[in-house]
């Protein structure tokens, strides 16, 4: 573990050449969600993966000065690249973990080589059409409201059901092995962290003029079988970054490097090459 920025992050480097790489994951998760990738992808970077503040094995500490939020995150992982000496480096996000990455290109650009951005859940997004709205209201009604009223009343396992449910489909949670459960329900001191923030401070609003002042170069990429909410968003992403590098990966869902992880690594491969 590192100590930066005021916390202690667990990470693990591989690959002894080639441009940084780092993988930063989303909720339900940590660094070994990539398990997929990294040996892939060290073959020809330098790769970096990381659990981010609060996420497994990190010490479980609620640091009541810091919401949850792609900001506290994003500089979170500038000290990391900077005291790993990896700048600039390409950034390569999983849902939330794109909010973070997209939220590291605009604060620090200096620190970012490219970044590819898989399905975050930027959900200010969803205004900007009425089918998109009310994708934006239902996800709040039925699945992050009660999800974050089960964690305040000490439900952790009806906040993670919801959560959860919401992303892969009604009754998904209890069809589970059993001990992929008990490894989800291990994430409720991360999920609750999440859940209980201020929703303006955890979906920071992201307009479309700021994104089309980004100019670092940006991978989108989102699963076919994704639910709805996350292929609007990925669209507007598109129109807004003005960006024609787009991928949809064959057979997944969210997130699409669980899915399909052979298609995802070719593909985000070839991109990091040519950028």
């Amino acid at each position: 573990m590192l100590e930066v920025n005021g916390t202690r992050l667990a990470y693990r480097l591989s690959g002894d050449s080639g441009a940084p790489v780092v993988f930063v994951h989303g909720s339900f998760s940590d660094y070994r969600s990539w398990r997929g990738q990294e040996n892939a992808f060290s073959r020809s970077f330098r790769v970096l993966v990381y659990s981010r503040r609060y996420h497994r094995p990190n010490p479980q500490v609620a640091d009541t000065n810091e919401a949850y939020s792609p900001k506290v995150h994003a500089e979170d992982l500038a000290a990391l690249l900077l005291t790993l000496d990896l700048a600039p480096a390409h950034i390569v996000g999983s849902s939330y973990g794109s909010y973070v990455a997209l939220a590291l290109a605009r604060e620090h650009p200096n620190l970012v080589r490219s970044i590819v951005l898989a399905e975050p859940p930027i959900v200010s997004l969803l205004t900007t059409s009425e089918a998109g709205d009310a994708e934006r209201r239902a996800f709040f009604m039925n699945v992050l409201d009660p999800a974050k009223r089960a964690f305040a009343r000490g439900d952790s396992v009806t906040g993670l059901r919801t959560f959860y449910d919401g992303l892969n489909g009604r009754g998904q949670f209890d069809n589970l092995p059993a001990a992929t459960r008990a490894d989800l329900l291990a994430y409720s001191f991360e999920m609750r962290q999440e859940l209980l923030t201020n929703r303006e401070q955890y979906y920071p609003p992201v307009s479309c003029a700021e994104l089309g002042r980004v100019t670092t170069p940006v991978l989108l990429v989102r699963g076919d079988q994704s639910p709805r909410f996350f292929q609007i968003i990925i669209d507007e992403l598109e129109r807004c970054m003005q960006s024609d590098s787009t991928v949809v990966i064959p057979g997944a869902g969210h997130p699409p490097h669980l899915g399909n992880p052979v298609y995802y690594n070719q593909t985000v491969g070839r991109f990091l090459v040519s950028h």
